[in-house]
């Protein structure tokens, strides 16, 4: 078996073993299943701009969160370097844009970049009100923008992500149990037209 067949692979059963799979469906998650998985966000743009991690053979740029409650952003990839900002926004939206080692080199919303370590990272997906908007967003009850309006949201409010379809993406609050539709153009968090599950 070839290194790359064997990646992959290794790739499959951890994501199947993060997703809480079974031993027997992490044995099946074979190249095929793994190629299935990635290729309906980012990964299936990898000709548009996305290149391969050099650690962990996921798409790069692509976006993250933060799960820890402190995250250190650092100038560079180890403790030895001085560290920049401290987040304390956990469920912020993070863009990978380089891998190195345990270390991620990402950016803010506001075009801040850093290093941080990769398990204060998580996949699940959030995103911003677009920091650029003028106006405040609408939230719709339906994906279209004649439905009916059940918020209006200000620039950089956190948003956690349960799907998007390209156009649209179905997000709830971070603060308050409310949720809806906002325009997928309208968010920092997800890439235009990209689909997330």
């Amino acid at each position: 078996m070839t290194r790359t067949r064997t990646r992959q692979r290794f790739v499959a059963v951890m994501l199947a073993a993060a997703l809480g799979l079974s031993l027997a469906a992490r044995i099946e998650a074979s190249e095929d299943q793994s190629a299935k998985i990635h290729s309906t966000s980012a990964a299936a743009s990898l000709g548009a701009g996305f290149r391969t991690g050099r650690v962990t053979g996921y798409p790069v740029p692509r976006f993250v969160s933060i799960k820890s409650a402190n995250a250190h952003m650092r100038i560079g990839p180890s403790t030895d370097y001085a560290t920049n900002w401290v987040y304390s926004a956990r469920g912020l939206p993070l863009e990978i844009i380089e891998e190195f080692g345990n270390w991620r080199q990402v950016r803010d919303a506001d075009g801040t970049s850093g290093w941080m370590f990769a398990p204060l990272l998580s996949g699940r997906r959030t995103a911003v009100v677009g920091p650029w908007m003028a106006k405040s967003v609408r939230l719709h009850n339906e994906p279209r923008s004649s439905s009916a309006v059940i918020a209006k949201l200000a620039p950089s409010v956190r948003l956690n992500i349960s799907n998007c379809d390209g156009s649209w993406c179905n997000v709830s609050l971070q603060t308050r149990r409310l949720s809806g539709y906002v325009s997928q153009a309208d968010l920092w968090g997800v890439y235009p037209h990209e689909r997330v599950e």
